[in-house]
């Protein structure tokens, strides 16, 4: 850790006690969101991030998102969701200036975080090599769709793209429907997930050994890993993995029924569960019907099942049902939206959705989503909003030493 530029903006949450990272200096290089989404997590852990952007024009998730006037701001939605807590200094690499400046930043850095192609970040002459002889501890992670090397290393990252190629459509939807996307860009959050726990890991090695570290994440090597259970069928079990559209392949009754106003996801995967919907159900002529009779009799006749339980299912509403089953263990939910997952009690209680001032020229609040896991019981969210683009320049350049006339030097030069 780099005590001397220790600061306590980049980050903290609601109480002073969990920046587990604080210290911690990154360089986020990275656009759009798996890189983003990584450098969030750091800041939320207390980590002083300081977005490295191109003049001008910053972050491209700047301009993308649902509203046009934070948009024009370069304050896009998309940004703001996945920056807070951050700090912004603009830097032009293609000029000696930006170049000096982008040296002297990291002299100083413990993280040096990027999502550019491979090879780009060397060609601007700072490639691993470079970057180490300037600071041997430094952690430097490069997040990109497939990696450093391999065929596919010079294809654009986007997250549809590295849904088809991980096979994650295949197996999303029903067999009339698959191939399917996925709701949301799941590629790039498991990316940014992978990085930043591969970053925090070597952050742990150099704080024991003071060795840095060449991190090389691809979205489409996380996003294989994260199917754990498909590939395991297939690789171990031989299984061609399908779509299975809302099902359960591992057991029966076990996936999304119909009630009389929604939709209700059941899993009841023990057989004492599926005794017990059964006998709530008032259909213990199931158990005992050798169709259902194991789990493998239930697995083959899961579409008479479902017809089954729900023809008694309809009989009331799916909160009516979650209620039932819940006061006699047989695990179920109602199926809801995105703003009823957010304005739930249990989301409320812990605490993951935060209100910061939002830096747009109206003002106001905004909200954002903290960090998923509390840290000593305490919700963890950022202690500041998204930066505007350079915010921070001439801030963070006087902590690296450049001093006023510098700055403006640098300014003309179009350098910062």
């Amino acid at each position: 850790m780099n005590e001397e530029h220790e600061h306590d903006i980049g980050g903290g949450g609601s109480d002073a006690s969990v920046g587990l990272l604080a210290g911690i200096r990154v360089l986020d290089m990275t656009n759009v969101l798996a890189g983003p989404f990584a450098g969030y997590q750091l800041a939320l852990m207390g980590a002083d991030v300081i977005k490295i952007e191109t003049p001008g024009t910053g972050d491209l998730a700047r301009q993308l998102g649902d509203s046009a006037e934070l948009s024009s701001e370069r304050l896009g939605t998309s940004f703001l969701a996945q920056n807070s807590g951050k700090r912004s200094v603009t830097v032009n690499l293609k000029t000696a200036g930006g170049k000096e400046v982008f040296e002297r930043l990291v002299t100083r850095a413990d993280v040096l975080l990027e999502n550019f192609r491979p090879g780009v970040l060397e060609r601007l002459g700072f490639g691993w090599d470079r970057l180490r002889s300037v600071n041997p501890g430094l952690v430097y992670c490069a997040v990109s769709g497939f990696g450093a090397d391999g065929p596919m290393r010079t294809r654009p990252a986007y997250d549809q793209v590295v849904q088809g190629l991980s096979g994650i459509m295949s197996v999303t939807g029903t067999r009339d429907t698959a191939p399917l996307r996925v709701g949301y860009p799941v590629c790039d959050s498991f990316g940014g997930l992978a990085a930043a726990f591969a970053v925090s890991s070597a952050l742990v090695r150099r704080q024991r050994t003071g060795q840095g570290a060449y991190l090389d994440t691809s979205m489409l090597d996380a996003a294989l890993t994260s199917m754990g259970w498909v590939v395991s069928d297939h690789l171990i079990a031989g299984r061609e993995p399908t779509p299975m559209g809302n099902e359960n392949i591992t057991s029966a009754p076990s996936g999304t029924f119909r009630t009389a106003d929604g939709a209700l996801n059941i899993a009841a995967n023990k057989q004492e569960q599926f005794e017990i919907l059964c006998r709530i159900l008032d259909r213990l002529e199931l158990v005992d019907d050798p169709r259902f009779a194991t789990r493998e009799d239930r697995k083959l006749n899961r579409d008479v099942l479902r017809e089954e339980l729900e023809t008694s299912l309809k009989a009331k509403s799916a909160a009516e049902w979650d209620e039932i089953f819940l006061g006699v263990g047989v695990p179920a939910a109602p199926v809801v939206s995105v703003p009823q997952a957010l304005r739930s009690e249990q989301v409320a209680r812990r605490g993951l959705v935060a209100t910061v001032e939002s830096p747009a020229a109206c003002g106001g609040t905004l909200q954002v989503l903290g960090l998923p896991t509390h840290v000593d019981g305490h919700p963890v969210s950022p202690a500041t909003p998204a930066p505007r683009l350079g915010e921070h320049t001439d801030e963070i350049l006087a902590e690296i030493g450049y001093g006023r006339s510098e700055i403006d030097r640098l300014r003309e030069d179009h350098a910062i």
